[in-house]
């Protein structure tokens, strides 16, 4: 009996030594198109699939492999004397091994160019079809979707004559991952709703990581393809060691903080908190400010900057212990300065890359929970003035500044800060009162004069009661209490500037 493989491939990498090396094993190869034309050139002996299947290719393409004399070859089973009595009575011979790729789906609609049209026409049928089921019958067939896998298929081949179960096993379920991501970006793509009947979402490995969040839990990193290269999945590390799970996590939430600011600035992150965020003239100033809002929370942080890192920043930063500096990028004397330490990490992401709408998913026992990415900011609030005083333009600048940082703060959240920098941060209490005596401490005596923000309203005056006797003069908060009157009189009582957004920003 002949030994026939099936080849068609629209990435092309390895194939054509692959297929030499089945050719050389005394395989007989089938393929189509413009991998045939290809094996052809380069004086690979090949059979065209039209002369298997008597039927020519047709619909410019669309239709070459959808025949019984290709899917009798995947499907039949190569011990069942009625399949095999079939496929005799039909002159249908066996396929063993199956190597195929699919239409480029995703490079094309990643195209900024892209025609709905060009789209559609990269919609593979054939292929998937053909790949499901080769490894529906992977007990005989062997089956191979990535180029990766050709060197251990043809050790496998020259070894014993065949793959062995194991190997075809593991290469059927690569193929119905690789067709089950294929499908979802087209369903993806298609789909206009936002939360669809079912929900498809396909992740691509980045790379396994050391352990999770401790060290007796695995964990690896997924990155998803078309998004944003403003994400840490995107990164390019220029130094340090591999990155760990809780620096992916704290990373990702200080580019989300720094993304809020378009002059200079600076954050710095514990444990997906805020302990430091800074704004200036320079990068330098803003680190600066970043730095003295915090000086013992920054030891082990992490630092993301909006800006190039100079020289002087440099010199600043390579002063602390930090996990990690994320920038757009670095001087070439500042990747230096840096570069001595030997396990910081340096990384550099897209600031200019235009942001995407995402969408945010949490997993829960047995479930996911999805929601919009909280984007509103200080510019979509409708600010309403409250009080007998409005605040002055130095205020407004901190009450700008504390509510882009609030909404980044695990609930409750109370965040204190003057025009330029945070002073005091209060996260994740229990209730609201006791995250504004966490940040009021912090603050000290700088809170005489400065700004306080929070996530949520005041279901009482006692936040404004204990803010007032640390000195804030001007509050924003998004109002919407059965008892906001309360807290607007005991404002007004102290003289302290009151702001209501209409919106909150609860993040737990």
């Amino acid at each position: 009996m002949t030994k026939r493989a099936l080849i068609s491939v629209s990435n092309k990498e390895g194939i054509l030594e692959f297929a030499k090396e089945l050719v050389a094993l005394d395989y007989e190869i089938l393929s189509t198109g413009g991998t045939k034309k290809m094996l052809q050139d380069n004086n690979v002996p090949v059979t065209a699939v039209d002369e298997v299947t008597k039927f020519p290719e047709i619909l410019d393409g669309r239709v070459k492999t959808l025949n019984p004399m290709i899917h009798g070859g995947l499907l039949g089973k190569f011990d069942d004397p009625s399949h095999q009595a079939q496929m005799n009575e039909h002159g249908i011979e066996p396929i063993e091994i199956v190597c195929v790729n699919l239409y480029p789906f995703v490079e094309t609609i990643s195209k900024s160019d892209v025609t709905w049209d060009d789209a559609i026409e990269n919609i593979d049928i054939g292929g998937p079809t053909m790949l499901r089921s080769a490894a529906k019958n992977h007990q005989y067939v062997t089956v191979i979707v990535d180029s990766n896998d050709y060197a251990q298929v043809v050790e496998e081949l020259k070894a014993g004559g065949a793959t062995t179960l194991e190997t075809r096993k593991k290469l059927a379920a690569k193929v119905f991952r690789h067709t089950a991501a294929y499908d979802s970006y087209i369903s993806n793509y298609l789909t206009e709703e936002d939360f669809p009947e079912s929900l498809t979402m396909t992740y691509e490995l980045k790379q396994t990581l050391r352990y999770g969040e401790n060290p007796h839990q695995k964990a690896a990193f997924y990155q998803k393809r078309l998004s944003s290269d403003f994400s840490l999945a995107y990164a390019t590390q220029l130094h340090g060691k591999e990155l760990s799970y809780n620096n992916i996590q704290d990373g990702n939430a200080a580019l989300q903080i720094v993304k809020e600011f378009d002059k200079p600035a600076a954050v710095a992150v514990k444990h997906m908190n805020p302990c430091g965020v800074g704004t200036g003239v320079t990068i330098e100033e803003a680190f600066d400010k970043a730095y003295e809002a915090d000086p013992t929370s920054i030891f082990g942080g992490i630092i993301a900057l909006n800006r190039e890192v100079d020289v002087p920043t440099a010199e600043k930063l390579s002063g602390i212990f930090l996990e990690i500096i994320i920038a757009p990028s670095f001087t070439e004397e500042a990747l230096e300065i840096l570069s001595k330490k030997k396990n910081i990490r340096l990384m550099t992401i897209n600031f200019a890359q235009e942001q995407q709408d995402q969408f945010k998913v949490v997993s829960v026992e047995g479930g996911l929970l999805v929601q919009e990415d909280d984007k509103f900011g200080f510019n979509e609030a409708e600010i309403k003035v409250v009080t007998d005083r409005e605040p002055t333009e130095q205020e407004w600048e901190a009450l700008k500044l504390g509510w882009s940082v609030v909404k980044h703060v695990k609930s409750n959240a109370i965040v204190v800060t003057d025009d330029q920098m945070t002073l005091g941060v209060g996260a994740g209490q229990m209730n609201r009162v006791g995250a504004a005596k966490i940040a009021l401490e912090q603050a000290g005596e700088k809170a005489k004069g400065a700004a306080l923000a929070s996530d949520a309203f005041f279901p009482m005056s006692d936040t404004v009661e204990t803010a007032a006797a640390a000195g804030i003069t001007a509050i924003i908060q998004p109002g919407g209490s059965i008892k906001d009157q309360d807290s607007i009189d005991k404002a007004n009582e102290y003289g302290i500037a009151m702001v209501f957004t209409g919106v909150r920003h609860f993040k737990h």
